[in-house]
């Protein structure tokens, strides 16, 4: 059977037994931090199983797309070097919600194997947990099982989410490969070996650890199981590898076919093929290339795989190929691979780009160390150059170790991470922290919605790291009251500034932040006192609140915008957002383009100078989405959220519907005008919009206009014929460029005829280094072509030395680039002046900023290259 038809006649035969078939979850865990990725088919019933979620069914089935490469559960440095360790798979599995347990589980896998894969019983082995009679008897006495093909386990038997919470015993179902095959039985002393393969797992959650440790029975006990779908293809397809699979055959040849490589066992060639499968659905849920989180695992998998592409001896961007190959096996299962090709292309073909520049830099570095390296550990101070310069991420570096049989000092690599940890706390500028003496029970109570002036009671004070009773005039602390209109800072909106104030007490908020459900109204005592129990009046700086309030319902319409022109891929990653301007990050693998950001900025003002009412209604998480709420992955809501609507669509439905907790405007026509300020990279993969509304926008115009006309001035003409004056003046200043250039090769090529007779006689060949005056990097570069043919054979290094910096030009005639390379040559020559420079083995440029260095430089070159001759 293909794998297609093993994940059809799975999820058919479970549909068929009364569950619902549920499509795969983004790998990208929805609201729970603490996963990185989706590495289960139970994660997305993760809150049903705790009962915290309803769902309109009791039973479910479903083929769930899985990565396990980052965080507690990573396989990647075990891929390529085993038969099934992967960074991406796909997990069928069966789920009862309090509906059926031990007996129907066991039956729906005992009939699926036996009856419609119809694998022969006597290669099938079943195993329990040791306390677990009651499936022990089911397998025994009701399924008929062998007692010869039965064990009974420990702790390789007892599934649990976390040290506390629903947890039970567990059944599995292992195939047997056959003698031939080293190996023994679960439970036996070798039974790590290849033969007994795992193809399925029964959990029986039964019951809910306390945090003593006591085991209490859930009133609903529920099942969750497991079955690689690459594993029970190896299986119906009679191979012992899973890269001997119809999936990954297709994908191995592919990769072959484009690195030049027909081995289709090879070990770089299979990391390839699984690597672009993890890469392709991270990119298709969302996640691009960074430094951090789940950007920076998705890095990782590129980099090893294109290492093993080099290692191939494919120099060349390829990994970006595959792609088209994957979609061509994957995606009737998975449409958004389809849907999102050019967006995954165009994301690893950048990320290659990149690390192809450092890629050979650092190759080389480690190939130099390796050569005199004592011992079999390389030191932690290059494990960390490699990161930190070129890129290498730790297990790319240990991947490239293990083929060497060394290990890596990673005690030395932590000394200088921390380090560098170290450096960068030290050049940051953190607020004063003021939470960490607060001891209070209970919440402010916020009334800033409607809001900007109320009355409250002071309930704590915080000041130097201890809680205190009262704030003397001058002292700097926070203050909590039982309710305020202050906004705290969170969702990427700063805090409120404002006073509180009462009878002979003033206090200056400068900002107000939020620890657990209190706010921390942040400032200084201006006049009086201020004390534990006091009735302050509490108000925000109305003024600061609205242009932040623009500012944050411009953010919505943004996001909504650029979701709209550049495709449904853009998520939001970050935003600041106070009363001057707004900054918003989001996922695009490539620079906006100047027509796309006025056509973004167009949708803006429309929905703006529609002057639509925005609308907040509070309500559940799920309604929430029912209705269309964009959510950020990891971020966690309570059980009530609130959900802001704005703008209108041609066909009456909301322009943008998020989930947001900060203040807004009452209709959108109150941000007045939207203006990008400016479109940047700040990771790869990841952009940033900054933009003004209102009274900043329109003071951005008057400045940009006030411009306008001194150029214009300048100029002496008007600002509506300034683009013609200024194509006037581009056309002349190229004329008279090319003009100068032109006398300076004429210049150049004038001393050129002197030059040939000053070449001497090194090792029996010609050798002309020489300096040349007024010359520009171009025509150095025609005059060395010029000597080379006048030479025939031999080497030339010339250098144009201009106020602060020299120019150099090495050529070397084609008969003696196997002895003296013109990279080779210019590299030590500008080592020399204190520069760099590179190139080919027959032409190379460079330079140096030691101009008074060049006479010493030049004397040298003769023995250096007298050292390459000979």
């Amino acid at each position: 059977m293909k794998s297609a038809e093993i994940r059809e006649a799975f999820l058919n035969y479970f549909a068929d037994q009364g569950h619902t078939v549920v499509p795969s979850s983004s790998l990208v865990p929805g609201n729970d931090p603490t996963l990185m990725f989706t590495a289960a088919g139970m994660v997305q019933f993760k809150d049903t199983f705790l009962g915290r979620e309803e769902r309109p069914y009791t039973r479910a089935t479903s083929s769930q797309r899985c990565v396990r490469a980052g965080g507690k559960q990573n396989d990647l440095e075990n891929v390529g070097y085993t038969a099934r360790h992967h960074t991406f798979f796909e997990m069928l599995g069966n789920f009862s919600f309090g509906d059926y347990f031990k007996r129907e589980a066991i039956q729906f896998a005992w009939n699926f194997l036996t009856k419609v894969l119809q694998l022969p019983e006597e290669r099938l082995w079943v195993t329990v947990h040791i306390s677990d009679d009651e499936a022990a008897d089911i397998w025994l006495k009701e399924m008929g099982v062998s007692a010869d093909r039965f064990s009974r386990l420990d702790e390789d038997n007892f599934w649990q989410m976390g040290d506390t919470g629903p947890c039970g015993p567990s059944s599995e179902i292992f195939y047997d490969h056959g003698e031939d095959v080293p190996g023994g039985p679960p439970g036996s002393d070798n039974d790590d070996l290849d033969r007994y393969v795992e193809i399925w797992n029964l959990v029986f959650m039964q019951f809910d650890r306390s945090a003593d440790g006591e085991l209490h029975p859930l009133p609903k006990p529920s099942v969750d199981t497991g079955m690689g779908l690459e594993r029970i293809a190896a299986v119906m397809q009679g191979v012992h590898s899973n890269y001997e699979i119809d999936l990954f055959q297709a994908l191995l040849k592919a990769a072959g076919e484009i690195v030049g490589c027909d081995d289709l066992e090879n070990k770089s060639l299979r990391v390839i093929a699984d690597h672009i499968r993890s890469c392709s659905f991270l990119i298709a849920d969302g996640v691009m290339p960074s430094n951090e989180g789940r950007g920076y695992v998705l890095r990782r998998i590129i980099r090893r795989a294109v290492r093993h592409g080099h290692k191939l001896g494919h120099k060349d961007i390829f990994f970006y190929r595959l792609v088209k190959a994957l979609v061509g096996v994957m995606s009737d299962a998975y449409p958004e691979l389809r849907e999102k090709q050019s967006v995954i292309e165009s994301a690893l073909h950048k990320e290659e780009e990149q690390f192809a520049k450092t890629l050979d830099k650092g190759m080389a570095l480690l190939g130099d160390v390796l050569e005199s390296l004592q011992g079999s550990e390389i030191p932690g101070e290059l494990v960390f150059t490699l990161y930190d310069t070129y890129g290498f991420p730790v297990d790319l570096t240990q991947d490239i170790a293990r083929e060497q049989g060394l290990s890596l000092d990673m005690a030395g690599y932590e000394v200088a991470m921390e380090a560098q940890r170290e450096r960068a706390r030290a050049a940051g500028k953190f607020k004063q922290d003021y939470t960490g003496a607060l001891d209070l029970e209970g919440s402010t109570e916020f009334l800033g919605y409607n809001a900007t002036n109320a009355s409250g009671k002071v309930l704590a004070i915080v000041r130097g790291g201890e809680q205190v009773d009262r704030l003397e005039e001058g002292e700097e602390g926070a203050v909590v009251l039982d309710r305020t209109p202050f906004y705290a800072e969170s969702g990427g909106q700063v805090g409120d500034c404002g006073y509180l104030t009462r009878d002979g007490g003033r206090f200056e908020v400068a900002d107000c932040t939020k620890q657990g459900g209190h706010h921390l109204h942040a400032g200084r005592v201006l006049q009086g006192g201020l004390s534990v129990g006091d009735t302050v009046q509490a108000e925000v700086s109305a003024d600061v609140r609205q242009a932040t309030a623009l500012n944050h319902s411009a953010t919505h319409l943004l996001h909504a915008a650029l979701r709209k022109v550049l495709g449904e891929h853009v998520t939001q990653k970050g935003s600041l957002v106070d009363s001057e301007r707004l900054r918003f990050d989001f996922s695009n693998p490539e620079a906006v383009t100047a027509k796309q950001l006025h056509a973004i900025e167009a949708l803006v003002n429309g929905q703006i100078r529609a002057n639509t009412p925005v609308q907040t209604e509070e309500t559940d998480i799920e309604t929430a989405k029912r209705k269309g709420a964009m959510a950020l992955f990891g971020e966690k809501y309570g059980d009530t959220v609130r959900v802001l609507s704005m703008g209108r669509e041609e066909d009456g439905d909301a322009f943008s519907v998020e989930l947001c907790g900060g203040t807004h405007v009452a209709r959108t026509g109150d941000i007045g005008l939207l203006r990008i300020v400016s479109e940047s990279g700040i990771a790869s993969g990841q952009r940033r919009i900054e933009a003004v509304t209102g009274a900043h926008a329109l003071a951005m115009f008057d400045e940009a206009q006030q411009r306008l006309e001194h150029v214009a001035t300048l100029l002496k003409t008007r600002p509506d014929t300034l683009a013609d004056k200024v194509e006037q003046l581009l056309v002349t200043n190229r004329k008279l460029e090319k003009e100068i250039a032109q006398l300076k090769t004429k210049l150049a090529s004038g001393a050129g005829g002197d030059l040939s007779s000053q070449a001497v006689e090194v090792a029996g060949f010609k050798l002309l280094a020489a300096s040349i005056e007024g010359a520009d990097p171009k025509s150095l570069r025609d005059l060395a072509d010029q000597m080379k043919n006048k030479l025939g054979s031999g080497v030339v290094l010339l250098a144009a030395p201009g106020e602060d910096k020299v120019a150099l030009v090495a050529a070397v005639t084609k008969d003696l680039t196997e002895r003296v390379a013109a990279g080779d040559l210019m590299r030590f020559a500008a080592t020399k002046l204190g520069g760099k420079g590179g190139g080919r083995a027959d032409m190379a440029q460079g330079g140096g900023t030691d101009v008074a260095a060049l006479p010493g430089m030049l004397e040298e070159v003769p023995v250096w290259v007298e050292s390459q001759l000979k």
